[in-house]
């Protein structure tokens, strides 16, 4: 049986990622979240007797390392951080104090024995693309926001606990993922349910700026695939779509897969933080699927068929 942590999981991705995990009743899944913008909606825990939730705060280690002492994990996915642009941007402070976390988390785990952590990077790490797609190896990593120095100081983290302590460590950096639990301040979900709504979709500057939005099935399926079969050990790969679309033609197909008549209306662009483009080389990622992925098209049809998406 595997003893598992995955902080910050009544988040989004983590949510999903702690719930396929403890579809293995092999597995031993604890969850633990501040629930500062997490929701226990996202993880249903009835009927699942291997899946425990703890409400801790990963930042405080007082908190965390009682957690830590008792279970004696084997495998650690760290996903616990503020996130969303605009959050960041508005809670710089609150946005900083995730480094106590990583090393809190980090000196539990080479002090209790885990075998290896996995860590949710990010694609702001890269900050301004200087080259399409943006690649593990040869993209510089720029940004200076402070979210952006956060998940990059934990990607040294993780490389220097494995040199200095021999701790293993996997490192995915998430770009775009969307899906029917996804929080509504994310575009995505921002999107449909403004279109659902008849609201005007709200759109920062002329809406030319790019992303690539990932299904998060995709997301999971390759997380999962590394941590089974172990792969991208001591290392990093992108988690993405390389599917490149612009924020106005992503509002245009929302409105139109919704049948909406809500409108398109431009606010003036972000100060900071609002990236041109954003494309990921996935060639690592498509290696650890084994498939395509899914198109965004299907993916928004999916979520708009799902129970669980509250417009």
């Amino acid at each position: 049986m595997a003893r598992i942590l995955v902080t910050g999981g009544a988040g989004f991705i983590a949510s999903e990622l702690a719930l396929r995990l403890a579809d293995d009743p092999a597995n031993e899944v604890v969850v633990v979240d501040s629930l500062l913008t997490g929701d226990l909606r996202k993880l249903p825990t009835e009927g699942r007797a291997n899946l425990h939730f703890i409400k801790c705060d990963v930042n405080r280690y007082e908190d965390i390392s009682a957690v830590f002492f008792a279970h004696r994990f084997e495998y650690v996915f760290h996903y616990a951080a503020v996130v969303g642009v605009k959050r960041t941007i508005e809670n710089p402070v609150l946005v900083l104090r995730d480094v106590e976390g990583i090393r809190n988390v980090l000196d539990l785990c080479k002090n209790t024995g885990v075998e290896r952590i996995f860590f949710s990077s990010s694609s702001e790490v890269y900050g301004e693309p200087v080259e399409i797609p943006q690649n593990e190896r040869t993209t510089p990593l720029n940004s200076k926001l402070p979210y952006a120095i956060v998940k990059n100081l934990g990607e040294a983290f993780m490389r220097s606990y494995n040199k200095e302590y021999d701790l293993s460590y996997t490192i995915f950096r998430f770009f775009n993922t969307y899906g029917p639990k996804q929080s509504k301040d994310f575009v995505v979900s921002k999107f449909i349910r403004s279109a659902l709504q008849g609201e005007d979709l709200t759109i920062y500057g002329d809406g030319s700026q790019t992303r690539t939005f990932c299904y998060i099935d995709d997301n999971i399926d390759a997380c999962l695939h590394a941590f089974r079969h172990q792969l991208v050990v001591n290392d990093v790969v992108n988690i993405g779509s390389d599917q490149e679309i612009s924020i106005l033609d992503l509002a245009r197909t929302i409105i139109e897969l919704t049948d909406s008549r809500s409108r398109i209306v431009h606010l003036p662009p972000l100060e900071e933080g609002d990236m041109t483009r954003r494309m990921p080389d996935i060639g690592r990622m498509r290696e650890l699927l084994g498939r395509d992925l899914l198109p965004l098209r299907a993916g928004i049809e999916r979520i708009l068929a799902d129970t669980r998406f509250i417009a």
